[in-house]
């Protein structure tokens, strides 16, 4: 159990049934009546997020959110399978608990799940991907204004906005959270 007075960003705790998370809080002490604790929390599952005020002493029971890295290995229809690199067990995971960032994973790749008992809710790609573009327009000589893009298809199949001298083959560094092109890669 946790109290509303030993709130702090990133703690997690259930109540009505839900997972929250603390995104930020604020301890009160106005001049006329009682103290309170101001909560801008984030439903650790929907992802909603609203702001209440708790009296201090309220307890709520710590909710525990497992993070366990996992190798992505390959797509069957609507589920995704994960391998646990200590087991080597493949768990499947639907395809609805993807965010928009997995269409820059490819096969081999580490992500973390996360789950609270025992139910998978999430799964975080890695922050930066690189890729190679399969498919992309040639730039062409004089075109030379500021900031000019083109559309690029990379391995995973995800469409990306590239310079104009990027060329198919190249291998590139994505910023998976933002789909945003961020050089080309070193490795």
């Amino acid at each position: 159990m946790i109290s509303a007075s030993e709130f702090r960003n990133g703690v997690t705790f259930e109540m009505d049934g839900k997972v929250m998370q603390v995104v930020e809080f604020q301890h009160v002490k106005p001049g006329k009546g009682a103290a309170f604790v101001r909560v801008k929390m984030k439903n650790v599952i929907t992802g909603g997020v609203t702001e209440t005020s708790f009296n201090p002493t309220a307890k709520y029971p710590t909710a525990y959110i497992e993070r366990k890295k996992m190798e992505y290995s390959y797509n069957d229809g609507n589920l995704y399978y994960f391998m646990d690199p200590e087991s080597y067990e493949l768990e499947p995971i639907d395809g609805s608990v993807l965010d928009d960032s997995f269409k820059f994973v490819k096969e081999n790749d580490t992500c973390v799940i996360m789950s609270y008992k025992g139910n998978v809710f999430g799964v975080e790609a890695p922050n930066f991907a690189d890729l190679v573009v399969t498919k992309t327009e040639p730039g062409f000589a004089g075109n030379t204004a500021t900031n000019v893009t083109k559309p690029a298809t990379v391995e995973t199949g995800a469409e990306v906005k590239v310079p104009l001298f990027i060329n198919e083959g190249d291998k590139i560094q994505i910023d998976t959270r933002t789909g945003e092109y961020l050089g080309r890669s070193k490795a």
